[in-house]
């Protein structure tokens, strides 16, 4: 039989200790994941809701985007251009600046849904803002 550092091999091939602490993390890690996750979903629904169309709606991938981009007044090449790749990045963050503005929130809150969205999209679901409908004045008015 083999040896490393003067020990029998299967003292070093019968070791357990990282497997259990791998599961512990895996599931601390799980619990942490799904309840960010659903406080997101809450959050966007609450959104949904407070701008008068259905909340359920938030649960569907691609269409929540279409209809965030329908809750500040968009029409259809606008919302093209959230599926265009690199292009999107750019149009996320002035979607976020004008739904921020739509609920009587400033731009520093449009970056911090852009930047943070785990923090302030259940931020303005949850706080008393009330929805104003598209404003006047955003980024890309024509």
């Amino acid at each position: 039989m083999t040896s490393i550092l003067g020990l029998p091999l299967t003292v070093f091939l019968q070791s357990d200790d990282g497997g259990v602490f791998a599961a512990l993390f895996g599931g601390v890690w799980l619990l942490f994941s799904l309840a960010i996750t659903l406080l997101m979903v809450v959050g966007l629904w609450k959104i949904f809701t407070k701008a008068g169309k259905a909340g359920w709606l938030s649960l569907i991938p691609l269409v929540n985007m279409v209809i965030l981009a329908q809750i500040v007044g968009w029409d259809g090449l606008k919302i093209l251009a959230l599926f265009v790749p690199f292009l999107n990045i750019i149009f996320g963050l002035i979607l976020f600046l004008d739904l921020a503005r739509a609920f009587g929130k400033g731009s520093g809150f449009g970056v911090g849904l852009f930047l943070l969205p785990v923090i302030f999209i259940p931020m303005l679901g949850f706080d008393s803002s009330t929805y104003l409908g598209p404003q006047p004045g955003g980024v890309l008015s024509a």
